[in-house]
């Protein structure tokens, strides 16, 4: 099928990347080239445009929609948390704004053989990269019930989460867990009936942790945060938005500490660590869309925006 993901907070992410007709832009988490697009269009020929993917049907949907610009932009087959080495291989030594879309694009949702949602019955996938070796299908079929229940309770913030580790182990002992149907049917049996009326689907936050560990994305997250501020160039920009509470947890915190990294016991009445900020929090509040866009795009219900400039 083809690549199609709506991009979400469209035009607010192009606002605040506050984009220079001759700076260079990263887009960390390229997709359909949907926020490229938009940011590529407004750069000069002296402008550059890095697109970086580790999905490689992405990386063909992208080129394919970025064709106008070609002479402007780079894409790169690559996780984000790579920026900085496919920055210098590029021969550029920062960049003036970076974005970060952690959502899952449709086409990845919707493509029955990837495995990511639990409204199909395929295999059991969820790989972003289908390069790595690890996949779904080898973590519910190889994680202990404690490793298993460490992730459904961490990554997916289900109450349930104990029980539906030991039914999946139950299940497996008497035949591997191949599709996404039998997972599903494996955890609305481990989630009482009542509670499987409110909700939503009781696959949901399983299918969430599962593709987190699946894709390292709250761990490559964390890790990538500082090496993204420090490529950014004076008055540059990071803009990232996220889907679920834990990756806005850790934005969050992060541009706080950029902001104020002093360590200083509270009750010192000056600083003395010596450490100065790395910028502004742009977003006191994250940007969230407005009604029209979720009435338009149900998935961009959840998404928050956060934004983040170096100091000059």
């Amino acid at each position: 099928m083809e690549f199609a993901h709506k991009s979400v907070l469209l035009e607010e992410t192009i606002k605040e990347l506050n984009i220079k007709p001759d700076g260079v832009y990263v887009d960390g988490t390229l997709g359909g080239g949907g926020h490229s697009f938009h940011i590529a269009e407004r750069l000069s020929e002296r402008g550059r445009l890095i697109g970086i993917d580790q999905d490689d049907a992405a990386i063909e949907a992208a080129g394919k929609r970025l064709s106008p610009f070609a002479e402007r932009t780079f894409l790169v087959r690559g996780n984000y948390r790579e920026t900085d080495s496919v920055l210098r291989g590029l021969g550029f030594s920062g960049a003036d704004g970076i974005l970060l879309d952690l959502g899952v694009s449709s086409y990845q949702l919707d493509t029955l053989e990837r495995g990511f949602s639990y409204r199909y019955d395929t295999d059991l996938d969820m790989r972003m990269d289908r390069r790595q070796t690890l996949t779904a299908r080898y973590i519910v079929n190889h994680y202990s019930v404690s490793e298993l229940s460490r992730v459904i309770r961490d990554y997916g913030e289900d109450r349930f989460a104990q029980n539906i580790a030991k039914h999946i182990v139950q299940a497996r002992e008497k035949k591997p867990i191949e599709t996404t149907g039998e997972l599903n049917e494996i955890i609305k049996g481990a989630i009482p009936a009542k509670m499987r009326e409110k909700g939503g689907h009781p696959s949901k936050r399983t299918f969430q942790a599962i593709r987190i560990e699946c894709n390292r994305e709250l761990e490559i997250l964390e890790g990538s945060l500082d090496m993204l501020l420090s490529l950014l160039n004076p008055g540059g920009r990071l803009c990232i938005i996220t889907f679920h509470s834990l990756e806005d947890r850790i934005v969050k915190s992060a541009f706080r500490r950029y902001e104020n990294p002093c360590v200083c016991p509270p009750d010192f009445p000056v600083c003395v660590c010596g450490r100065k900020p790395e910028g502004r929090i742009v977003t006191r509040k994250p940007i969230v869309p407005d009604e029209k866009e979720i009435s338009e795009n149900k998935r961009a219900k959840s998404a928050k925006l956060r934004v983040f400039e170096k100091r000059e």
